[in-house]
């Protein structure tokens, strides 16, 4: 069976996987991906989507642009440990050919809104940077609020945030953008820190990549080294680097990857706690649950599931 997918990417490390696990996944048809700011500035999301979907040869995907800065600023720049984390270009300073495409001048809240009008919840959506795309996409539009299937990768139910004691990078980008999708939408699976920091990699792995000797397994390889590397300075205790968007992506395909919490949610917008994704106090007793936060995960499962992928997608590019 066939799902409809469309990414909404801040194009660094843990996106690119994200986006080559929807790639090696023969039951998606990966409809479009929108790019929003967080890793790297929306115009450099847009050129890393364009360029590795040319390297993996699926020019076929539509690429927009979204908004470039949070709801309630006035511009954005890339933060220091985004940066470095990610490098500066986003990719762990990995060089790939620029793109011979170029972004489509339809707007990504656009074809967001005009994609749930014609697929509805047959379409799922995959955040995975801030919500400010998808919070403009829910003012602009009834049917999309109503529609809209999300599956997001962000926030921290029951363990600290990454940024703050309380607060996840992405929702830390835009607290207001995730607070009005977590009220407003009535389908959304919360993918946090929870889950993700249990799904690690090293470079045990990435040798795997390395060892096809194709351009594929190389760019999968090296930016993912980049990524374990700066995970020794950040997250020593770990061992590895968590699979945060890859497991949003996981979940859209197999549900059943992870059990999760049925809860109304909020983010907290004001105060030493801004930032923190929560359960809304005034909806506790509601018995329509519109959130679910994914609490446990097949850890096995899906690393198999990755590898699996990943390594077959890179494997069909050119020998170096």
């Amino acid at each position: 069976m066939t799902t409809k997918l469309i990414l909404d990417l801040d194009t660094g490390i843990d996106d690119a996987l994200a986006l080559a696990y929807a790639l090696a996944s023969p039951e998606v048809n990966l409809i479009g991906v929108t790019c929003t700011y967080g890793n790297v500035v929306v115009a450099d999301s847009v050129r890393n989507t364009l360029a590795i979907l040319e390297l993996f040869g699926r020019t076929d995907i539509p690429v927009f642009a979204g908004p470039d800065h949070a709801r309630v600023k006035d511009s954005f720049e890339v933060q220091e440990i985004s940066a470095f984390i990610h490098g500066k270009n986003g990719i762990g300073e990995v060089e790939i050919p620029d793109p011979k495409r170029q972004v489509e001048t339809t707007s990504a809240v656009d074809f967001l809104v005009e994609s749930v009008d014609a697929y509805g919840d047959d379409l799922i959506i995959v955040p995975t940077g801030p919500s400010t795309t998808i919070a403009e996409a829910v003012e602009a539009s009834n049917v999309f609020r109503e529609n809209a299937n999300i599956v997001m990768m962000g926030g921290a139910l029951t363990v600290p945030g990454n940024v703050t004691a309380w607060s996840e990078a992405n929702i830390n980008q835009d607290p207001e953008a995730t607070d009005l999708l977590f009220r407003k939408v009535r389908n959304v699976t919360m993918i946090g820190l929870d889950v993700t920091l249990k799904t690690l990699l090293t470079t045990k792995e990435t040798a795997q990549w390395s060892a096809l000797g194709t351009t594929g397994g190389n760019f999968l390889a090296d930016i993912t080294n980049y990524y374990i590397d700066a995970y020794k300075t950040t997250s020593p205790h770990l061992g590895g680097c968590g699979l945060h968007d890859p497991l949003a992506v996981a979940v859209a395909i197999q549900p059943g990857l992870v059990d999760t919490l049925g809860i109304n949610m909020k983010v907290d917008t004001d105060g030493e706690t801004r930032g923190r994704t929560i359960g809304d106090e005034t909806r506790l007793n509601d018995q329509d649950k519109t959130a679910a936060v994914a609490v446990r995960v097949d850890t096995a499962g899906f690393l198999d599931e990755f590898m699996r992928r990943l390594t077959g997608l890179a494997r069909e590019t050119a020998v170096v």
